[in-house]
């Protein structure tokens, strides 16, 4: 972590482990650099205190590896490399951007063809469900109990992606009904990036949403220029190891419904002619987006104003909600119409190297317009 004065003039005189004694989310290299930044940081002292009296709400979660990979990787005494290679899923596959590591060596150039979870039946949704859904899903817990995976599963360190799109369409269901969506919702997905190695996991859509076909545009500069343009369908789940499971056999595990994916490079606000050629979004949505660290959102976010269509955001932590909720604020003029709240998906492992020591979470935040 680094010094929070870190650039106001004098340099940095060693490690920052100096915390400030009110609120716990910042550090200081030393007494002097702590005292230079407090002009700065008075104003967010309180907020940040706050906040850090929900850490342990934030850091809750049902699973057998929760403390592993909530507590023990904040305080560093595990990291998301052990984690995973614990599991045998270290840089393999889907899971290959999951980690410090990972991330640097992903090739986001290659297609949307890694289908495998890299782990056996009894801990993945690789078919469909035995029931369906009698009410709408408020956690985890809920989630893993209908499609029948054990709490000692990982699965969900990936599934947060079409949780929280299922979430967000929960709600944003009574302004989307005010459109025609007949049997198709379409999606706009703002900013993907290790999402461009993950999309099978989108195949849950199928057992969340079975009643619908589902059309998502995943648009960013993030995309490759050789992948702009890519169009994946989706008709079954991501699949297990075993080799004589059922999804083995596309005919047993196909869906009446699909999912269709197109990719899209460039910002929301240059593309968006092309996306609307073909369609008018039900939703958009823009996963831990960083509205206020990027001021190229500004232009989108305009746009999306006048489009009256559910946009939500997520973010990593609540100080970052925060600050892009003022940010969306000031653009439109209008407060949110969904207030910050936690997403009860967010993703259940800590974030690494974070700017403060507030715990952090991908899509941990969400909020919209």
């Amino acid at each position: 972590m680094e010094c929070a004065a870190k650039g106001r003039g004098t340099r940095c005189v060693g490690p920052a482990i100096r915390r400030c004694a009110r609120c716990g989310a910042v550090a200081y290299c030393s007494l002097s650099h702590q005292i230079s930044h407090w002009s700065d940081h008075e104003q967010e002292c309180e907020r940040l205190e706050e906040q850090m009296r929900d850490a342990d709400i934030l850091n809750t979660f049902p699973f057998t590896f929760s403390e592993e990979a909530t507590l023990q990787i904040l305080k560093e005494k595990e990291s998301r490399c052990t984690f995973l290679s614990k599991r045998s899923i270290h840089q393999r596959g889907i899971w290959s951007c999951e980690c410090s590591c990972g991330v640097s060596n992903t090739n986001h150039n290659c297609p949307a063809s890694i289908n495998c979870w890299n782990l056996p039946s009894t801990l993945v949704p690789c078919s469909d469900p035995i029931s369906s859904l009698s009410k709408q899903l408020s956690c985890w817990k809920e989630y893993y109990d209908w499609r029948s995976i054990s709490l000692d599963s990982p699965v969900a360190l990936l599934l947060h992606w079409p949780l929280t799109i299922y979430y967000a369409l929960q709600l944003n269901d009574s302004r989307i009904r005010r459109r025609d969506v007949s049997k198709l919702i379409n999606i706009h997905y703002l900013g993907p990036d290790k999402e461009l190695i993950q999309l099978a996991v989108f195949g849950e859509l199928l057992a969340l949403i079975p009643d619908y076909d589902v059309h998502i545009d995943f648009v960013g500069p993030a995309i490759p220029d050789c992948r702009d343009g890519e169009t994946t369908h989706l008709h079954s789940y991501v699949r297990c190891d075993d080799r004589d499971c059922e999804c083995k056999d596309p005919s047993e595990t196909s869906s009446g419904s699909v999912v269709t994916m197109r990719l899209l490079k460039g910002f929301y606000h240059d593309r968006f002619k092309d996306l609307m050629k073909d369609s008018f979004p039900h939703l958009i949505i823009a996963p831990n987006a960083g509205v206020a660290a990027y001021p190229s959102w500004m232009e989108t976010v305009e746009l999306i104003h006048g489009l009256n269509t559910p946009a939500v955001f997520t973010d990593f932590c609540e100080e970052a909600a925060h600050l892009a909720a003022c940010c969306l604020s000031s653009a439109t003029g209008c407060k949110l119409a969904l207030p910050i709240q936690l997403n009860p998906f967010r993703q259940p492992m800590a974030v690494e190297d974070t700017a403060l020591h507030v715990p952090c979470y991908s899509n941990c935040f969400l909020f919209g317009i």
